[in-house]
């Protein structure tokens, strides 16, 4: 069995976020901030992130994922 080493913060919401269909096949998934700063802070969340060499964006109140590690444009 392979385990995976998570950044610090509760492994089962990265399992759950990470384990999620979108996540799998590149594609985008959202977290309200409230939410992750709960459940494993904010710090976590970005390091998870940048570990998967995935993007990050907060939005509003929202966390947006996009779990691909493609180059990124942003376009207004």
């Amino acid at each position: 069995m392979r385990h995976t080493r998570f950044a610090k913060g509760n492994p089962a919401f990265f399992h759950q976020l990470f384990g999620a269909k979108a996540a799998l096949s590149g594609g985008i998934v959202r977290r309200a901030v409230r939410d992750v700063e709960r459940e494993v802070g904010r710090d976590a969340m970005i390091a998870e992130v940048a570990r998967r060499g995935f993007h990050l964006i907060e939005c509003a109140d929202q966390f947006v994922v996009i779990c691909a590690s493609d180059h990124l444009t942003v376009h207004v």
